[in-house]
């Protein structure tokens, strides 16, 4: 029977969970991102993926896992071996598939074979490997990556978390000119945002602090960080033709490409929309859509564009 008039109660409105998260033994290592927050990391997403389609990149997908001899091209066993995750299947002979106390002992995982990239870059230079690229190729991809850090602190810093990236392949003025741009629109994004953006010189933790490259890096760094207070939430790397070399990346003239890649962490860029508009995230995204617009006609710095024209840094290798 349908009674005329009748209403039905009002439904008080449910808070959103804006993140959860968890992590092994209580840390705060994962995060699982609400509506809220998913909206906005895909929003930023778009606009980051925005800027390399514009300059013409095309857009790849990369696996969230690598065979370790991939990886190890790249020394990354050799000098990040206290980030590195890597994953082997269940040992099932022994009965050891069932874990105790939240965890798998040891020999109760086979060898190895595959590796957790801590950075997305990667993905396409083995994209390229083998292959020749035009002296102007921009390439862009997002993944998953992964770092065993000696600490967890929610969305700042995460054992898995996802990095957006476009990365240059070619001349090295190419390279260079490309870095000079996104430099220009990441401050010009931060500043439509109202936050404030250091850009500071970052040591490379692809070489050892005792190695020649490390100490040439300290006179003409490779690697620029756009810090938020002590968090970095973009960087801008230059590899020169290291990553050309161990995937035998060539150009049309038969040199090796050049590399260079820009950064995004967008877990990093939500942690800090959250501080910034006082976890009101649909402010933080209707204020990210409105400075996109100013980002892309961001100016070149006269001091990135002068380093971009001068620069004669050694042969490095950069991981974002």
């Amino acid at each position: 029977m349908t009674v005329t008039g009748a209403t039905r109660p009002a439904i008080p409105d449910r808070p959103t969970r804006p993140t959860r998260l968890t992590g092994s033994d209580g840390e705060q290592a994962l995060a699982i991102l609400g509506p809220q927050a998913t909206a906005l990391v895909k929003e930023l997403d778009r606009i980051f993926t925005g800027w390399g389609l514009a300059d013409g990149a095309e857009e790849i997908s990369a696996p969230p896992l690598f065979p370790v001899t991939d990886l190890e091209k790249f020394d990354v066993y050799t000098n990040f071996p206290h980030l590195a995750w890597v994953a082997g299947s269940l040992e099932l002979t022994d009965d050891q598939f069932k874990p105790v106390e939240g965890k798998f002992g040891p020999g109760a995982v086979t060898e190895a074979r595959y590796g957790l990239p801590h950075a997305t870059c990667y993905g396409a230079y083995l994209f390229h490997e083998g292959g020749q690229v035009a002296d102007d190729s921009l390439v862009t991809l997002v993944n998953r990556c992964f770092r065993n850090e000696d600490h967890y602190s929610g969305l700042r810093r995460l054992a898995s978390f996802q990095m957006r990236e476009i990365v240059a392949l070619g001349s090295f003025d190419h390279t260079q000119e490309v870095l000079a741009r996104f430099t220009g629109r990441i401050q010009a994004f931060a500043a439509a945002l109202g936050i404030e953006l250091g850009r500071e010189a970052a040591g490379d933790p692809f070489f050892q602090n005792d190695s020649g490259r490390a100490l040439m890096q300290k006179l003409s760094p490779v690697k620029y960080e756009f810090q938020y207070g002590d968090l970095a939430i973009a960087s801008v790397n230059t590899h020169r033709n290291f990553f050309g070399e161990r995937c035998s990346i060539r150009l049309d003239s038969g040199e090796h490409a050049y590399t260079s890649c820009v950064a995004f962490g967008l877990e990093r860029w939500l942690a800090v929309l959250t501080e910034h508009f006082d976890a009101d995230l649909a402010a933080a995204l209707d204020a990210v859509r409105a400075a996109a617009p100013d980002a892309v006609r961001g100016a070149v710095p006269t001091d990135v564009r002068t380093a971009a024209q001068d620069s004669q840094a050694p042969a490095a290798a950069e991981s974002p």
